[in-house]
């Protein structure tokens, strides 16, 4: 018996065999989505180490970059190979890191504990001596009237914590153990995490190749073009903002420290790394460290406390209005609206970690949908900038003296550059653009 095949039917079976073989391996991952989810937190676990390794490679990229084109070719020139002065330049980045922490630990950190022991020590005496200070503070305010038993309570509730602090304590010992087993094991990824961003900054070159090599093997040409043009832009944008807002908020840090030294505020240290940690969060970082840093100062000079929100509020203005834009630019390109944004939005999702990286990476994502407009309206013959879309009665405010738009404005699909003209003229052709 001869079967007769039809290509067409068997074109549909395979497709709908196809469809059939995805839609029961996705139900599949569905229904053992734990499992998939524990294979994968095992594989991040495994490469942690090396996640690690490239952000470090990342950070001191640019001291590499100084150490060794800013330094060496001066100094040896062509006196050496490259391999040689390679591997002095990563030495002296290595020390100039590891010299950065040594000075935090011997400068900081013992001004950081000092500060943390002597606000332990006025928490306990305040909570010591409640049966004294409460009647004063309630003195104030007549027309308040507690219960002589809520007083009474208040009173002994010295007792009361103590006993909670020790069985506190109690439970704590099991947790001691596991987090010092997770600190030793955190440190163990760490230090081979230095080891992998040593030979990281060794080869960039050769991975960076390596990496263009294989986009070009799988993908055209074009879009080939379109990712390392994407990265490029990219890795702008992320390194100029980390860079510049880590040196803006040491600088912040700095200040704080000397003026609230001048100013003989209690804590100086510990409030000035708050306020330097958490000024990486641009617009709110400043108010966010503000606020514990209150209540630190408050416990101790309750008068300075009120002279510290006016002593912030002027740093963060001159941290907003002149250094933060003199060290970082317009490294991310976004407005204030969408700084705002980014930050809510990201920090609702990844806390501490998203407010800071939901700036260059709603940033990234913005320029991505600003180039797919743009392209599409090239191909369709119209303008791409936003003056042009404007209604008559509501024109765009004049930007200042330099910052005017052209007639024209350039961009790039792939790496090829393309002009496009306003609206009522054509579309140039391909030899008026090579011309």
């Amino acid at each position: 018996m001869k079967f007769d095949f039809n290509k067409r039917y068997n074109t549909i079976a395979l497709y709908a065999f196809l469809v059939l073989a995805a839609a029961a391996l996705f139900s599949s991952f569905l229904g053992n989505l734990k499992y998939f989810e524990r294979q994968i937190g095992v594989v991040v676990g495994l490469l942690t180490p090396f996640i690690y390794g490239f952000a470090i490679a990342y950070l001191l990229n640019p001291v590499l970059k100084f150490f060794e084109h800013d330094c060496l070719d001066r100094l040896l020139g062509d006196r050496i190979n490259d391999r040689p002065k390679r591997g002095l330049s990563i030495l002296l980045t290595y020390l100039f890191a590891a010299g950065l922490i040594a000075a935090f630990s011997g400068i900081v950190m013992p001004q950081l504990i000092l500060s943390l022991t002597r606000l332990v020590n006025r928490l306990t005496v305040y909570v010591n001596t409640a049966d004294t200070w409460m009647p004063v503070l309630l003195s104030y305010f007549p027309e308040i009237d507690l219960p002589a038993a809520l007083s009474t309570y208040i009173g002994q509730y010295a007792d009361t914590i103590a006993q909670t602090t020790l069985d506190t304590l109690k439970k704590l010992v099991p947790w001691v153990v596991t987090f010092s087993t997770n600190f030793a094991s955190g440190l163990l990824q760490v230090v081979v995490g230095v080891i992998v961003s040593i030979y990281m900054l060794g080869d960039k070159e050769r991975f960076c190749a390596g990496i263009k090599k294989i986009l070009y093997a799988f993908l055209p040409n074009k879009n080939a073009d379109w990712l390392l043009e994407l990265s490029s832009d990219a890795n702008r944008i992320f390194g100029g903002f980390i860079s510049g807002k880590l040196l803006d908020s040491l600088i912040i840090g700095i200040l704080c420290f000397i003026c609230m030294n001048l100013m003989n505020m209690p804590n100086t240290m510990l409030v000035s790394v708050i306020v330097g940690v958490t000024n990486v969060i641009p617009y709110f970082g400043p108010f966010i460290g503000a606020i514990p840093s209150f209540f630190i100062i408050l416990i101790d000079h309750p008068i300075k406390s009120l002279w510290f929100i006016v002593f912030i509020f002027l740093l963060q203005q001159f941290d907003g209005n002149i250094l933060g834009p003199k060290i970082l630019g317009d490294s991310t390109g976004l407005s204030a609206f969408w700084v705002v944004f980014s930050i809510m939005l990201f920090g609702g999702l990844y806390g501490f970690l998203g407010m800071f990286f939901g700036v260059p990476v709603w940033s990234v994502i913005l320029m991505l949908i600003r180039r797919l407009i743009d392209s599409r309206l090239y191909l369709r013959s119209m303008p791409v900038e936003l003056e042009s879309y404007c209604s008559p009665e509501a024109p765009l405010p004049r930007e200042p003296e330099g910052k005017s738009a052209s007639k024209e404005k350039k961009f790039h699909v792939g790496r090829r550059a393309h002009t496009v003209q306003p609206i009522g003229k054509k579309k140039p052709s391909e030899e008026e653009e090579e011309e």
